[in-house]
């Protein structure tokens, strides 16, 4: 019934694209060249509003398992974790789910089982391990697919390894993970990647809105601690060198943070000792164009988002000319750039409780069109 279901909503979908046919939608129907199939993106987005059922295993205990704090620059892990717990998609009946959430906190993890010092890998894993073990012996679900249809979620840096102890849960669930790093096993077509979302004070109070374009002075900014080779040659290249590209490793005495995100057209949201990080987002909350100095990174939402539509991308051999390549963008079509990450912010807003399109909802969504597009079957009829 579950596979028929689905079968029937990719028909839907399918219908829609042939006939660029809009669906009626009274809070918002998509719009604009920054989706990629905007018809068809809102048509999936309404059938996973109406059928989507998530069975969350409830064995194990806090902290480790169904637990992960709300704050911090990791914490739009607990946020989530915790808005699936109590969402309408959650079903108690695992029969009618279409796939299956392993509660289990990469970030948990770190902050209460790591032992300092130990460098190996292995303890960590073994309690993922475990628990797989658990419920694969407990119930069914797991067996028959081989984990296919069952999702992690983690925002912590070590989540993508600590998935690594599980073969199948690495080779076929879908990971919902910030660290979308494609150099490191991470499978856009299956996996999900999950913007990190800095909240302040737990809340998006003061981190909405900017001044328009025409009051935005600086041509480019970025601050922040320089680890990683590609904040390194960023430094090497730019840091003091011009008062159009504002870099600095800590910000100058008197200067705000935010306050410079609001003064510039765009803003430098480069990967650390990993790919993800805030400023990404950020910079689109405050109305500056991001530029993406990242490699093998896997953008949030890119299977519905046109992100070269509202950002650029700046490869780290092309730091040196990071000036260059922006003053060569016309006026025109940087206003524009900025004008559609206005738009789209809103799939990359944090709300409580949810609301539809938001950050919570587009991640449920590509969870969701990623068990659409496979069939399964027992692995026992194969």
């Amino acid at each position: 019934m579950v596979e028929a279901s689905l079968a029937q909503a990719r028909a839907a979908i399918q219908e829609v694209q042939r006939n660029n046919e809009t669906s009626y939608d009274p809070d918002y129907v998509p719009t604009g060249a920054f989706y990629r199939d905007a018809n068809a993106f809102h048509r999936s987005y309404l059938e996973m509003e109406k059928q989507f059922k998530i069975y969350i295993y409830e064995d194990g205990e806090p902290p480790l398992y169904h637990y992960s704090t709300s704050l911090g620059i990791l914490g739009i892990e607990g946020i989530l974790i915790h808005q699936i717990e109590i969402s309408k998609f959650r079903t108690r009946d695992p029969r009618k789910a279409h796939v299956y959430f392993i509660p289990i906190s990469g970030q948990s993890i770190a902050g209460y089982a790591y032992e300092i010092g130990n460098r190996a890998w292995s303890p960590l894993q073994n309690i993922i391990r475990d628990y797989v073990r658990l419920i694969s012996t407990k119930y069914p679900y797991w067996n028959r697919t081989l984990g296919y249809d069952h999702f992690i979620l983690g925002c912590h840096d070590w989540t993508p390894t600590i998935s690594g102890g599980v073969k199948y849960l690495f080779e076929n669930s879908i990971r919902v993970l910030c660290n979308a790093n494609t150099s490191e096993g991470f499978k856009p077509s299956i996996d999900v990647s999950l913007p990190e979302i800095y909240l302040p004070d737990g809340t998006m109070d003061g981190l909405i809105g900017g001044p328009p374009p025409s009051e935005r002075s600086i041509l480019v900014f970025y601050a922040g601690g320089v680890h990683g080779y590609i904040r390194e040659v960023l430094m090497e290249k730019w840091k003091d060198k011009d008062p159009d590209v504002q870099v600095h490793e800590y910000l100058p005495q008197g200067m705000s943070y935010y306050g410079m995100f609001r003064k510039s057209k765009y803003c430098i949201c480069p990967s650390g000792w990993e790919v993800a990080s805030p400023r990404m987002v950020e910079a689109l909350y405050m109305g500056c164009v991001p530029v993406l100095l990242k490699d093998h990174y896997a953008k949030p939402f890119d299977d519905v988002l046109d992100w070269s539509t509202f950002a650029v991308d700046v490869q780290v051999n092309e730091i040196s000319d990071l000036k260059k390549i922006l003053m060569a963008i016309p006026h025109e079509q940087y206003l524009e750039m900025q004008k559609i990450g206005i738009l789209v912010r809103r799939h990359f807003e944090v709300n409580f409780p949810p609301k539809r399109y938001d950050v919570f909802h587009m991640i449920l969504h590509s969870i969701w069109l990623r068990r659409i597009n496979i069939q399964l079957h027992d692995t026992h009829e194969s």
